[in-house]
């Protein structure tokens, strides 16, 4: 299973949240907001000019600058 950055996932592929490469106050804020380890995902839409990127987290639409999303990994689920 090889782990990727989120923001390297293709509009309509989904991944689960394997680990993160971030600082401790940006992990928590975006833990805070559902996005923890063993959580799928889901890259709906990305903004014109490539920054902000939207996912889907646990049901509702999320949307996570291109940095922040550098430092979450994800394993690419099975299709």
């Amino acid at each position: 299973m090889t782990q990727i950055p989120l923001s390297e996932l293709q509009l309509g592929e989904k991944g689960t949240v394997s680990g993160f490469d971030l600082d401790a106050e940006t992990r928590q804020r975006l833990g805070e907001m559902g996005l923890t380890k063993g959580t799928d995902c889901t890259l709906v839409r990305v903004a014109p000019l490539g920054d902000p990127i939207e996912i889907t987290v646990r049901g509702y639409r999320l949307s996570l600058r291109k940095s922040e999303a550098r430092g979450v990994l994800v394993v690419l689920a099975q299709n």
